[in-house]
């Protein structure tokens, strides 16, 4: 819900703003809102200025501005925050305006942004706009172009939106603390030609990751590594929206990458082309067609596609381990090995423990307690059973029908009669072999000796 607190009023424009520049003008701070939900909130479709086609934030909202002369003014307001990773699980972030990560900024090609930044934090912070070709001394990097705003202070960004596309913010002040812990937005510049390269639907969204022990809130902001959060708006699956699609629609993913890894991002069903970097748009001359494309870490990458084909399609990450929660990295590789004798073993040093993963580590077998406010490996379903899934996943829901600005979840795709795969209802066989009917080779050797195990 989008609070009062500190706003007047959404993309208002000042009765008789003096046409005074500088330090004056900017002298009346706007008043900053606040957002209490985790969920996708509509579009906010500008009601002064030039028309565009906005975006909707996975998870996230757009930073309502007010107009001052020929100014774009936004308040962004660097706070500690709450937020519900999943159903289950809260972290203790920092943020901007009650979230993190901050509010999506959108404006228009062209448009001269005035950018207010309290700091509400226990340190001192700043903001790097990043990939925005501005004024040296607007770049937000701390002790190099700016002072580091003290705590209980506010700072004022001024510049001109020169170039249309997708670009992120984030501190470089503490940048390892401050980064960690959440502090990240999105910037949406909008061409002014609404015709240039325009899309129906336009999705955004940032990856981060955090290392937050079973049962705690804080993230350790020291891994650089072994995390066991990964995010998209600081969200988990099945936290994470799904993102509804009119069949027919032409598309737009922008996703920009704060972690400390790159991410093969995937979609199931489609082929798209990279429409868009950090660095402009490419030339849709050079695009190829892709169904995975890698967004590299510090970076962003948009893509384009046509959503020509129904049905409920997996979106996700490609490194496996960033489709799991709250992961133990150092567990040992059972499969194949008797649950009996690990149970038996484990039982002598824990008595309440649970021998697990003998056959994988599918829903089933993840029958172990866990601590308040932590999330399993996997969860989340769909109408088939266990999606046994987590992190960096959602859905795309393609439908015919749906209203222009519905985003609401469309529920499960009723597929026609005969599309699912099916059991072959037929006595099995022993597959013929090349060799001559050579039995395979047993899973575990004949040799291993369970006694090892008693130290588990």
């Amino acid at each position: 819900m989008l609070s009062r607190r500190n706003f007047l009023g959404t993309a208002t424009a000042l009765a008789g703003a003096a046409a005074i520049s500088g330090r004056a003008q900017a002298a009346s701070i706007p008043e900053a809102p606040t957002m209490e939900k985790t969920s996708m909130q509509p579009p906010l479709h500008p009601s002064s200025g030039p028309d565009y086609n906005p975006v909707v934030t996975l998870n996230g909202w757009t930073l309502p501005w007010r107009m001052n002369g020929d100014w774009k003014e936004f308040h962004l307001v660097a706070e500690p925050v709450e937020r519900e990773f999943a159903e289950g699980m809260k972290a203790h972030l920092w943020g901007y305006n009650g979230q993190s990560p901050g509010p999506t900024i959108e404006c228009v090609e062209g448009d001269k942004l005035r950018i207010f930044v309290t700091n509400k934090l226990p340190e001192a912070t700043t903001v790097h706009w990043h990939g925005v070709i501005l004024p040296c001394g607007m770049d937000g990097v701390g002790g190099l172009s700016q002072p580091h705003i003290p705590v209980g202070k506010t700072f004022v960004y001024e510049f001109e939106m020169k170039h249309s596309g997708t670009f992120m913010y984030h501190p470089h002040s503490d940048e390892m603390v401050q980064m960690a812990m959440g502090m990240m937005g999105m910037i949406v510049v909008h061409p002014r030609d609404r015709s240039f390269r325009a899309v129906d639907r336009d999705f955004v969204f940032i990856m981060s990751s955090y290392l937050i022990d079973p049962g705690t809130f804080l993230p350790k902001v020291t891994e650089m590594t072994n995390f066991n959060m990964w995010t998209w708006n600081s969200r988990v699956f099945p936290g994470i929206d799904v993102m509804p699609v009119r069949l027919g629609d032409k598309v737009r993913v922008r996703i920009g990458n704060l972690t400390m890894t790159n991410h093969p991002i995937h979609l199931h069903g489609h082929k798209f082309a990279v429409s868009c970097t950090d660095g402009g748009w490419v030339p849709e001359s050079a695009a190829w067609p892709e169904t995975t494309t890698d967004v590299p870490v510090g970076a962003i990458r948009a893509f384009d596609f046509l959503a020509d084909n129904p049905g409920d399609w997996a979106f996700h990450c490609h490194k496996s381990h960033h489709t799991m929660n709250a992961m133990g990295h150092d567990m040992v590789n059972l499969i194949g090995v008797s649950k009996k004798d690990i149970a038996k073993a484990l039982g002598k040093v824990a008595p309440d423990g649970m021998a697990m993963g003998s056959t994988g580590m599918a829903m089933g077998e993840m029958e172990m307690p866990m601590p308040d406010n932590t999330l399993p490996m996997m969860t989340g379903s769909g109408q088939f059973g266990p999606i046994e899934m987590g992190g960096m996943f959602t859905v795309v829901k393609i439908r015919d029908g749906l209203a222009r600005d519905d985003y609401r979840d469309p529920g499960p795709y009723q597929f026609p009669k005969g599309t699912v795969a099916w059991e072959v209802q037929t006595p099995q066989a022993t597959p013929a072999r090349q060799d001559g009917g050579k039995p395979p080779a047993k899973q575990m050797p004949k040799t291993m000796n369970h006694k090892g195990m008693k130290g588990m």
